[in-house]
C-alpha cells in the first residue's frame, strides 16, 4: 500500500518533469499523510495543470463523507470494476509527484518503517485517480487515491503491495482519457522492476504525522533498529501546594529567613 510519502525536489524540477504551466511554490514535505492536501497533475482542456487535492477519494455519488471509508489507495486489479473507482479510471486519471514513500515491515513487537525511493534519485509520478465531490450546499471537494499493485522482487520483503509508478515517457498515455484502449492503459499498472527502487530503515519518529523534517528519511543503524522503543512514562501528578504554618507570633506576613 502507500500510506505516507515525501516530496523533496524543488518545485521547478517537478514542473519540468511533469510539464505543467502553473508555477506553484511549495515547501519540501517529509511525512505526507492521508486527508492532507497533496500535489496532483491533471489534464484540463488539453493542458497539464497542477492542483491541490485531498488525499482520500470520495466518489461523486457519496451523500455523507462522514459515513464513507477513506479511500487512500485503489487496487490496480479491480480499478476498472469497483464502483468507487471505475468512472474516475475512465475519465479522471492523474499523477501524484513524489520523491519516495514509507512502508512498515512487520516483525517482532513492532513494525519497522522503511524509506523507499528511486535508485537514481529525482521525482517520480504515482498513478492516481481523482474525483470532485459536491456537497448538499454546492460545496466542492477535489479528492484523490493512489493506485497500488502486487509487489515483486525484494520489495515483497517489506509489503505485498506497492504504489504504481508511471514512467515519464508514459505520462501522456496515462493522462489521456479518450477511453479507446483500456487494455493499453491497464498495462501501465505494473510494479517497479528489480533495482528501480532502494530502501533503508528509518526512525519510528515517522509514525507521528506531526513530525515533518529531513531527519525522517535518514537511515538508522542495525543497532537502532534492534533497540527497544523508548518507554512511555506518564507525567507525575502535580504536587499539592503546602501552606506554611503560621506561628502565634507571626502576623501572617511570613518571613524571608
Amino acid at each position: 500500500m502507500c500510506g505516507r510519502f515525501v516530496i523533496t525536489s524543488a518545485p521547478a524540477a517537478i514542473r519540468q518533469l511533469f510539464g505543467y504551466a502553473d508555477q506553484p511554490n511549495f515547501p519540501s514535505r517529509y511525512n505526507i499523510a492521508p486527508t492532507q492536501p497533496i500535489p496532483v497533475v491533471i489534464v484540463d482542456e488539453g493542458a497539464r495543470r497542477f492542483r491541490l487535492m485531498r488525499w482520500g477519494l470520495i466518489p461523486s455519488w457519496v451523500k455523507d463523507p462522514r459515513t464513507f471509508s477513506l479511500l487512500i489507495n485503489a487496487r490496480a486489479e479491480t480499478v476498472q470494476d469497483k464502483p468507487a473507482f471505475r468512472n474516475a479510471f475512465r475519465r479522471r486519471r492523474c499523477l501524484v509527484p513524489a520523491d519516495g514513500y514509507y512502508e512498515w515491515k512487520a516483525g517482532g513487537s513492532r513494525k519497522q518503517p522503511y524509506f523507499i525511493h528511486p535508485a537514481g534519485g529525482g521525482p517520480i509520478g504515482f498513478a492516481a485517480l481523482w474525483e470532485t465531490w459536491t456537497g448538499p450546499n454546492g460545496e466542492e471537494l477535489d479528492t484523490v487515491a493512489i493506485i497500488t499493485t502486487a509487489a515483486r522482487g525484494g520489495l515483497t520483503d517489506l509489503h505485498d503491495r506497492v504504489p504504481v509508478t508511471i514512467a515519464p515517457h508514459q505520462f501522456a498515455r496515462w493522462l489521456e482519457t479518450d477511453e479507446t484502449d483500456s487494455g493499453e492503459v491497464m498495462a501501465l499498472l505494473r510494479p517497479p522492476g528489480e533495482g528501480e527502487f532502494v530502501w533503508h530503515p528509518v526512525s519510528t519518529a515517522v509514525n507521528r504525522t506531526a513530525n515533518d523534517n529531513p531527519q525522517l528519511i535518514l537511515p538508522i543503524t542495525a543497532e537502532e533498529v534492534e533497540a527497544p522503543p523508548p518507554a512511555v512514562t506518564k507525567p507525575s501528578p502535580p504536587k499539592r501546594a503546602v501552606r506554611p504554618k503560621i506561628s502565634a507570633d507571626d502576623s501572617g506576613q511570613g518571613s524571608l529567613f
